[in-house]
């Protein structure tokens, strides 16, 4: 989450004196704050401790410290999904038909209270490492582990059960400083929001403005702006990126011409 993180920080408007990878703090020349780069998985007891104000680090890894505090923003980087695996060639289909069963893991916490919320009672096995080489070894009938593509767990002869919990990058701070970060937040979030959003242009005939408007996947009104020609319309629209692909062909079947869609750098809703 390193680069990741500095991007981010980068894209709000938080001007870094450097981007060295071996630096350990780092100022921001726009703004009365320090950077300190340290493990991911000591943020959130830093945080909880007060240390520093507000830190980033995994879902999981606050999850599995059980870390004292707030989540204040998901950042959109980072994503995967703790899951339970067993062999390709084992019987277990669901999650449930793990009951009973030996668990390897490098997420105890996590695993222990997700398995239990959902009824499954487990002997957990704590491992370092590379836990998907477990039940290959005897060690344990499943794994719980960090999942992004799959690759891994198709190479080591696994196969998913299903998904425990959701991860990504998250920005976090304790109770008591929630509040003197929140300028920090709103412009981490700004970034955040205009990354999932594309802002679009394009000119349509004005008989089709109340078909366009159904289709447009926006919460508010569109901004209609009328054109020298009486018979058309100037629409512009913020919109879910992940909209796009399905929504052009959907406005050019309407008439809409000379279609122009930007990215967007920061937007607060």
């Amino acid at each position: 989450m390193h680069e990741s993180s500095l991007v981010l920080l980068d894209a709000a408007g938080f001007q870094l004196e450097t981007r060295d990878v071996r630096a350990l703090s780092i100022r921001c020349r726009s703004a009365p704050i320090d950077v300190l780069l340290v493990r991911a998985a000591d943020v959130p007891e830093y945080v909880q401790d007060g240390a520093v104000d507000c830190g980033i680090t995994g879902a999981d890894l606050v999850g599995e410290r059980d870390a004292d505090v707030v989540e204040l923003l998901r950042l959109g980087f980072g994503s995967c999904t703790l899951e339970a695996a067993v062999l390709d060639d084992d019987p277990a289909q669901t999650l449930n038909d793990l009951h009973g069963r030996s668990v390897a893991t490098v997420f105890p916490h996590l695993a222990r209270t997700l398995l239990a919320e959902r009824g499954i009672d487990v002997e957990l096995c704590q491992v370092t490492g590379s836990v998907e080489i477990a039940p290959r070894l005897g060690l344990s009938d499943a794994i719980v582990d960090l999942v992004s593509s799959g690759s891994t767990l198709r190479t080591n002869g696994l196969r998913s059960l299903g998904a425990l919990f959701e991860s990504e990058a998250v920005l976090i701070a304790s109770a008591a400083s929630q509040e003197r970060v929140n300028g920090l937040r709103a412009a981490l979030a700004s970034v955040v929001q205009a990354r999932n959003t594309r802002y679009l242009m394009f000119n349509a005939p004005r008989t089709a403005i109340p078909r366009i408007r159904d289709v447009l996947p926006t919460d508010g009104s569109p901004s209609v702006v009328p054109l020298l020609r009486s018979d058309a319309v100037a629409i512009h629209a913020l919109v879910p990126a992940s909209s796009v692909w399905e929504l052009l062909p959907q406005l050019q079947a309407l008439g809409a011409t000379s279609i122009l869609l930007t990215s967007v750098e920061m937007l607060l809703a």
